[in-house]
């Protein structure tokens, strides 16, 4: 890993579903697994969409806004063995977007250290990057189940102090609203990616500074981050619906 032309080392942070993996067709069969299991319409696909990377409590809140706290845990539950059941098949399917590894490697060889901020759990991200042989690459991983979940800050706190690199030197790369202003809250670079779940429009409003149309372009825009100073840092907020 390199240095950052001997100023400090440089990390860049991705979300991993719609952003490394499009993982919604298996989000969304395992979301109506653990709705139907509860006796309960399953949500609509737009709507799981809309609350991919949030978590799971946060999730169900929003997907079954009328249900008691104790039905929002067994959805929780359910949803997860579903996950996990699914993850063994054979035809288990989480491809990567296309460019991704090469991405990687360019952004790496520059001199960037690489972690993940993803609301999936440490045992569900493990599985990603097990299956895409992506775990050396990464040298921080932070996940829904180690604490405070997206759009606060606390992921990208940890995957700072963790690497020793600076709000200056650090970038978040993601596909969500939530993505943005967690690194908006954390005072760090953001850069949306138009291949996921939210619309671009809604990535600006959240405060991307850069938007990119393939893992092409993603190299250069995160070397960009060294010309411009991340937006200041402010309290945690709600975005998204």
């Amino acid at each position: 890993m390199g240095q950052n032309n001997g100023t400090g080392l440089r990390l860049a942070v991705f979300d991993c579903d719609g952003t490394l993996v499009d993982s919604q067709h298996v989000i969304v069969a395992c979301m109506n697994e653990a709705f139907a299991g509860e006796g309960l319409t399953a949500p609509a696909m737009a709507a799981v969409r809309r609350i991919i990377g949030l978590p799971l409590e946060e999730c169900m809140l929003r997907l079954a806004p009328d249900e008691a706290a104790a039905r929002h845990l067994r959805l929780i539950e359910a949803y997860k063995e579903a996950f996990f059941v699914m993850r063994q098949r054979p035809d288990h399917y989480e491809p990567l977007f296309e460019g991704a590894v090469a991405a990687l490697e360019a952004i790496e060889a520059d001199g960037w250290l690489l972690g993940v901020a993803t609301g999936k759990s440490l045992r569900g991200l493990n599985a990603v990057l097990e299956r895409h042989d992506l775990h050396r690459r990464f040298i921080t991983l932070q996940c829904g189940d180690m604490g405070p979940g997206k759009p606060d800050p606390a992921m990208l706190e940890r995957a700072m102090a963790e690497t020793g690199t600076a709000r200056d030197d650090t970038v978040m790369i993601g596909d969500t609203t939530y993505d943005m202003a967690m690194a908006h809250n954390a005072g760090v670079h953001a850069i949306g990616v138009d291949w996921g779940y939210h619309p671009t429009d809604e990535l600006l409003g959240a405060g991307a500074q850069a938007i990119v149309s393939s893992f092409a372009e993603l190299p250069a825009a995160v070397a960009a981050c060294a010309d411009r100073p991340p937006r200041s840092p402010q309290a945690p907020r709600r975005t998204g619906t």
